[in-house]
Order: C-alpha cells, then structure tokens, then sequence
C-alpha cells in the first residue's frame, strides 16, 4: 500500500507535470501567434486557384514582410484587381493578398447570373481567408469592394486587425446622385451627349464614347496616358457581372446593386478604420468624411488631385498614407518610420 507522503508526492508531481505541458502548450500558441505569417505558412503556393461557391478564384500573395497580412478586394463589380498592383509596394512589411472575384480576370467566368449578389461575394471572402489561413489580417476593399469588406465585417469575423475603405460606394443612390452632377458640370455638350444618347439607345456612338472617355479622365483616373495596370483591369473586366450588378456605364447605376446602402449599420463596426478617396472621385468625397463620423474608430482622408483610382493618380501620397495608417495599426512591425 502506498503511504500518504507518498500518495502527497506523486499528485504534487502530477500537477507540476500538467503545469508544465499547459505552459508549453500555451508558450508554443503565443510563438506560433507571433510568428510572422510568411515564416508559418510556407507550404501555401504564392499563386493558384481557389474553389469557392460557383467555381474557382485566382490569387496571389506579394511580399515577405513580417506584418499582418493585406487582403485587398477589388471593386467592379467585375473590375480585376490589375489596378491595385502597386499596393505591392507595402510587401516589404507584411504579405500582400490580390484576388479576382469570380467572373472576372484570371478567376472562372460562369454564367449563371444567380451567383452575382452581394451575399455570395461575401461569402466568397470568407472562403478566401479561409483557404489561404488568414487567421489574422487587416482587409482593404476598393469602391464596391468597400461594400463587400462591410457586409463581411458585419458577420463578426475574428481576426482581423482593422479596415481600409478606398473610394467607398457605401450607399450606391448617394454616388449615383453625385455623378449626375459631376455630369451637368462636363464641358461643352458633354452632359447633353451622355443624356440624349442613353435616352435615345445610342451609347455605341463616337460622340458618347468621346463624352465618357471626358468623364473618366477627369472622375476615374486623371493620368494621361492611362497605366498599364488600369488597362489591364478593363481588358479583364467580367462584362456579364459588371452589367448585370452595376449597368452600362459608371454613372448609370441601373443593375441590381442600385439601391445598395449600407451606411446605417456602420456603427456596428468597432475596428480601427481608414477611409481614403480622392478630391475628383467619381464617388463624393464628403461621403468619407460622413461615413467615418458614424464609425467610434474611423478617420477620412481625401487626397488632393486624386480621382477615383487615388493609387494611381497620386501613388506616393496614398501608399505612404496606407502604409503609416497600417504600421501604426499593426502588433507585428517595427513602428519606426518606413519609405514607400
């Protein structure tokens, strides 16, 4: 029979054993936390495919920095994420994550119009991180990406750090209503073209093409000539999504998402918050100023000659904006000054 010093020794040994594995166990999670997630997940490709609801996503991480990876959705809808590239640029703090939503880019192109609606593409973010083991981001959407960041924000997920809204169409009638103003104030006979034209079911006319080539130039991207990267978006544009979801034109909102605000539930979003748009975007600049108001952890930053494409007009000024706003935000960098 064992005597009770005995029996006293070996549970006082038993609990310092089980003391023992705890400390390691959490001691690994922490470390395997703190890692960076380039070092932790080397066996994910650095491009490939993603099966998601509907058919299958493309994408691509850029980028070896040991910060909290960058998820970035595109706008459109349907508009491939070419334009972003130079988003790249922050690669040297923290992984940068590009993907085509389906029916655009490089991604499937189904035709089933049942699969275009704000709930799927919501969806189809969640399936994303989760492929790729996002356990922690921060996620930056771009125009309607900023619609789709929101509506995925809204299921609560863990794990993301904080949210940049570039160029944000949060309330699609607002931006539609403003446009129509940004119309009335195109030089010469401009305005009347794009009216008359899209009265008259004449929007294949050179006159029509030339008015709404003015208005992107001054509203969409103010370089001349366009980049590379903006071209590369329409030549990849997923024309069936673009059409069905939004319509014929920017400024025409006539397809499915033309009702769509999401404004009054912002409150309900705690996370650290950036807004970013541009003095000339096609979408009103005070709308950040407003939509961050509704928001307890939000600012709004307009950058001055910048259109819609804000990355693109005026690159230095908005990466190094980005790139501050999400050093300051994130646990994984150094926090002393960086060049982008």
């Amino acid at each position: 029979m064992v005597s009770d010093r005995h029996q006293s020794t070996f549970h006082a040994l038993a609990r310092f054993s089980a003391a023992c594995f705890l400390i390691t166990l959490f001691g690994c999670n922490v470390a395997h936390r703190n890692r960076p997630w380039t070092e932790t997940h080397q066996k994910i490709s650095r491009t490939g495919m993603i099966s998601v609801e509907g058919g299958r996503v493309w994408y691509e991480i850029v980028g070896e920095g040991p910060g909290t990876p960058l998820l970035i959705v595109h706008g459109g809808p349907g508009a491939p994420h070419d334009y972003l590239n130079n988003l790249s640029a922050l690669g040297g703090d923290r992984p940068i994550v590009f993907y085509d939503q389906l029916g655009c880019g490089k991604s499937d192109r189904p035709e089933d119009t049942k699969l275009w609606t704000r709930e799927r593409s919501e969806r189809e973010l969640a399936e994303v991180r989760r492929a790729l083991d996002l356990r922690e981001c921060f996620i930056l959407g771009q125009s309607w990406g900023t619609v789709i960041t929101v509506d995925y924000l809204l299921t609560k997920p863990k794990g993301v750090h904080g949210v940049i809204l570039a160029n944000e169409a949060l309330s699609v009638p607002r931006t539609a209503e403003y446009m129509q103003k940004l119309i009335d104030a195109l030089p010469g006979n401009a305005s009347e073209t794009i009216r008359r034209s899209e009265r008259d079911g004449t929007t294949d006319s050179p006159e029509y093409k030339a008015a709404v080539d003015m208005f992107y130039k001054r509203h969409m991207c103010r370089l001349d000539p366009w980049p590379g990267d903006l071209n590369h978006t329409f030549e990849g544009l997923g024309a069936g999504v673009y059409g069905y979801m939004n319509g014929p034109s920017e400024f025409t909102i006539t397809g499915t998402i033309k009702d769509v605000d999401v404004t009054g539930r912002l409150h309900e979003i705690k996370l650290p918050t950036l807004f970013i748009t541009g003095e000339f975007d096609e979408v009103p600049p005070y709308g950040a100023t407003e939509d961050a108001a509704r928001m307890p952890s939000a600012t709004a930053i307009v950058i001055p000659g910048a259109a819609h494409m804000s990355n693109l007009d005026k690159p230095d000024e908005y990466l190094r904006t980005v790139g501050h706003w999400l050093q300051e935000h994130d646990t994984h960098v150094d926090h002393s000054p960086q060049k982008w």
